[in-house]
């Protein structure tokens, strides 16, 4: 169940608490004709980064290669489907190999056939650069209760949370 708390006072941090436990967000290019694709983030909180393994001949591979530092949305769903947000930010490529190593795992294993020196492997970097966040308890009681009440009052029902997040500026993309 989110927590409403840190929804109004530690967003950010909530944001990347939530994609970390999160197996895939819907990613894409602010371009004409480049739709959505499910992607696995791997989220570094301290470093306020998100990356994806990708491959360059792909869609998105190849349009970061042609257009770096490409303007980029994500997409997020909670797994309890109590929070969802909108990111958006630049995409670009990313060379630090230590990243590429601290990622790494048996499922990114599966789609390079020579690991991670495989010339087909690209590591995206998603720079956040504001936010629009919904969230809500999740609770089926405070759903029923809110709704009863709205009906029997004037008043509107209070199911959640709604706030818009920009983040502080970030290095620039190795």
């Amino acid at each position: 169940m989110t927590d409403l708390h840190k929804t109004r006072h530690e967003p950010i941090s909530q944001l990347f608490d939530i994609m970390d436990d999160t197996h895939a967000v819907m990613t894409g290019l602010d371009k004409t004709g480049h739709s959505m694709q499910p992607m696995a983030p791997q989220v570094d909180e301290d470093r306020r980064g998100i990356w994806f393994y990708s491959k360059r001949d792909s869609e998105m591979g190849s349009a970061i290669a042609n257009h770096p530092a490409s303007r980029a949305r994500i997409c997020v769903i909670s797994n309890d489907h109590d929070y969802h947000a909108c990111i958006s930010g630049t995409m670009s490529e990313e060379n630090d190999r230590s990243l590429i190593d601290k990622f790494w795992s048996a499922p990114v294993a599966a789609w390079f056939e020579h690991g991670k020196d495989d010339p087909n492997l690209i590591l995206l970097r998603f720079d956040a650069s504001e936010a629009d966040i919904w969230a809500s308890s999740g609770s089926a009681i405070r759903f029923a209760w809110e709704i009863a009440k709205a009906n029997m009052t004037d008043e509107k029902p209070d199911l959640g949370e709604k706030t818009h997040v920009v983040f502080p500026a970030t290095a620039p993309a190795s």
